[in-house]
């Protein structure tokens, strides 16, 4: 048995999956919303939680989510400041399977200081895509882990990131394969996926940073657009031409940690930003293929924090200093707020939400538009010490009814079925 995984007796042989259907390939999930089709997991957890099948105790620190294809879990972490590698990790029980060095750790001296690898790998056709916080961006071969190609945003395009370095999850979308380099030479870039030759860049004259939210797509009166943030607004832009269609700055002018990721539906896209607020955006396509964005609300009492938010039905989850709110979508109107676990990060399935609180606790609770309700909650087992002010700030994963959990040099495995 490999000695760097921890196993608990009887359940080593419950995690070999040949269905692909519920895999979590990317950033916050299939479709880049955080939420998972999955039926029948658990609808209360026991006391301790969930049962836990494995536990690695030397996965490479960072912050980013683990991704899961297959039988195989990937997730990018760095040893020290000169190493920062993508892994591959078996499902069933935690072995590892390769790891690739592609970079070393961006702006080490950032203060406050968090230096460490924080994106999330895509999972593509047999490809491992990630993007280092350094810039480099890298296509791996899923299976063994050989280098296919490899780019640097900074040198190779002229970004530059935010004070605490890259942290963007790589969008694959068809053939592109789209970043957020930063800087006004090519501010947001499409490349081909297969090639790593560039399709587009979007030029922004503003030379805004890159911020740390990931591109969704948005799809909206016939044009179909990459939707992001970066340092001073969320900007559309389509996704055919690299044009820039609209932007919004609000929610990110001002703000030292534009972070979370952009939730849309029906031509509203929603934003926040550290210490400025939350808000929406109405879209309107105005003649051919000139599109506005009008803001439909703003309150900075909405959720903002790095852990994202979530549509379901007609309500946003998110959460805020003051703990979990469900937000009527439309309009912006908190319907209900919990302290529940704190600020944390979240997805939906099967009726449920599942949080993961930047002080390491993991709660399940009803997706209720009118009240909160909780159904469980624990502490990961063996959980590593934190330091200088870090936080757990990796998101959860959602695969194949297994729970992927990672916090420092530790990544669980938990079965909801």
């Amino acid at each position: 048995m490999n000695k760097r995984v921890v196993l608990l007796a009887g359940l080593v042989g419950c995690g070999v999956f040949t269905s692909q259907a519920d895999d979590w390939p990317q950033f916050r999930g299939p479709s880049r919303d955080a939420i998972s089709k999955e039926k029948g997991l658990k609808k209360e957890w026991p006391e301790g939680g969930p049962k836990l099948v494995w536990q690695i105790k030397d996965v490479a620190e960072g912050w980013g989510a683990p991704a899961v294809s297959g039988e195989t879990v990937y997730l990018l972490g760095n040893r020290g400041i000169e190493a920062e590698s993508v892994s591959a990790y078996k499902t069933s029980d935690g072995s590892q399977v390769w790891s690739t060095k592609i970079g070393a750790v961006g702006k080490p001296n950032q203060q406050p200081k968090y230096p460490g690898a924080r994106s999330t790998p895509t999972i593509d056709h047999g490809v491992a895509y990630a993007f280092g916080s350094d810039g480099d961006l890298a296509a791996l071969d899923a299976k063994g882990g050989a280098v296919k190609w490899k780019k640097n945003v900074r040198t190779d395009f002229g970004g530059e990131s935010g004070t605490w370095a890259y942290s963007e999850s790589p969008l694959v979308d068809g053939d592109n394969i789209v970043v957020t380099p930063g800087k006004a030479t090519a501010t947001v870039i499409a490349l081909n996926k297969n090639t790593g030759a560039e399709v587009w860049r979007c030029a922004i004259p503003e030379g805004d940073l890159a911020a740390y939210g990931s591109a969704i797509v948005v799809d909206f009166g016939g044009i179909k657009q990459y939707v992001t943030v970066i340092q001073n607004g969320m900007v559309g832009i389509d996704a055919h031409s690299g044009k820039l269609l609209w932007r919004y700055a609000r929610a990110g002018k001002g703000s030292p940690a534009y972070i979370p990721t952009p939730v849309a539906k029906d031509g509203i896209i929603y934003t926040g930003g550290a210490r400025t607020g939350g808000g929406a955006v109405k879209l309107k396509v105005v003649e051919g293929d000139k599109v506005s964005a009008e803001e439909l609300y703003f309150d900075t009492k909405l959720p903002t924090a790095i852990g994202g938010s979530v549509l379901v039905g007609d309500t946003l989850y998110g959460t805020t200093a003051s703990g979990l709110n469900a937000v009527e979508f439309a309009t912006g109107k908190v319907k209900w707020q919990d302290k529940s676990v704190g600020v944390g990060s979240l997805l939906f399935a099967d009726g449920n939400l599942i949080l993961h609180s930047e002080e390491g606790q993991v709660a399940l609770v009803e997706a209720n538009p009118d009240s909160y309700k909780e159904k469980g909650r624990f502490t990961p087992k063996d959980a590593p010490a934190r330091t200088g002010g870090a936080k757990t700030w990796a998101y959860p994963a959602l695969a194949n009814s297994q729970l992927y959990l990672h916090e420092g040099n530790s990544l669980w495995r938990y079965d909801l079925k």
